[in-house]
């Protein structure tokens, strides 16, 4: 999967991405260092991070965003596609360099991408307030789905929004739903409990609809986000054409295993991000793989 046709026959990038050894970043940054040249800005924590971003053609920053000296961003860049962020525990342990990187330096970013043809900002689904038993749309009230992790991200989105309009860089603002292949994600996660034989905890608020997005179509999809940038920035949800329950995919990947899922429902556990994707239609397209397919290639992927 390269995203190829994309972009116009003969046209080379020069692309930024951060976050380039991430589930999203590495993937997109691989597949546009096909035909373009491309910069991956990364901590570079685990061994062979930087040989394998080499490996892939892309040409490694090991820095840390929350702390780099933007004037020391490749010179004539065309697009840059923001994937860095503190997440997880990281995020929780330390509020305030949660907001100082995934806020103040995205601003900061921002304001050091003059010149752009295209920023893609990657926030969250999880920056919404929960809607119930409805998709959630991009004009929803904010809320906190993960803590200290959504709160940072709805302030990026606010940073983001008000450097693009300060430096007239042309933006886009994915919220992102769900992605999984090779690289992990809550599908990947709830295959690993099914297989060692532990419960999937969901929420109460049954089913728990999801529209999961494989890495084939996130990134196609994110390399079409680089092209849609607009002033002011334009905010679309970025996840699967399909929707499905937690429930039922599950119960799919249980069966593909040869086992049974045991589910127990929690009113700790995190409600269902359920997005809805008419907005991404319109102007990203829709996703081509079938969430039964995504999960059969998981599967193969995780091996016996």
């Amino acid at each position: 999967m390269d995203g190829d046709r994309l972009v116009p026959p003969g046209e080379r990038w020069r692309v930024l991405v951060t976050g380039a050894t991430g589930r999203v970043g590495f993937p997109i940054a691989r597949a546009l260092a096909k035909d373009h040249q491309v910069f991956g800005l990364a901590r570079c924590r685990r061994e062979g991070d930087e040989a394998r971003l080499r490996a892939a053609g892309v040409e490694p920053i090991v820095a840390d965003i929350g702390t780099f000296d933007m004037a020391l961003l490749p010179s004539g860049l065309t697009h840059v596609f923001h994937a860095a962020a503190r997440i997880g525990r990281s995020a929780e342990a330390d509020w305030a360099r949660s907001f100082e990187v995934n806020a103040q330096a995205s601003g900061r970013l921002v304001a050091a991408s003059l010149g752009v043809q295209g920023f893609v900002f990657c926030s969250t689904g999880s920056a919404y307030a929960y809607q119930g038993q409805r998709p959630l749309r991009e004009d929803d009230l904010p809320g906190v789905h993960l803590g200290v992790y959504s709160l940072s991200k709805i302030a990026a989105e606010a940073v983001v929004r008000f450097a693009a309009l300060e430096h007239s860089v042309p933006v886009t603002i994915i919220r992102i739903f769900s992605t999984y292949g090779p690289l992990g994600g809550a599908p990947a996660d709830r295959l690993r409990r099914i297989l060692a034989g532990k419960e999937v905890v969901l929420h109460p608020d049954a089913p728990n609809h999801y529209n999961p997005i494989y890495e084939d179509d996130y990134v196609r999809l994110g390399i079409r986000a680089l092209t849609v940038s607009t002033v002011p920035p334009l905010t679309v949800n970025w996840a699967g054409s399909e929707t499905v329950s937690a429930e039922e995919y599950c119960g799919y990947l249980a069966g593909l295993v040869g086992t049974e899922v045991r589910i127990r429902y929690d009113p700790g556990a995190p409600w269902p991000l359920w997005p809805d994707v008419t907005f991404m239609h319109e102007v990203l397209g829709r996703t081509e793989l079938s969430w039964q397919e995504g999960m059969r290639r998981l599967v193969e992927h995780a091996g016996p």
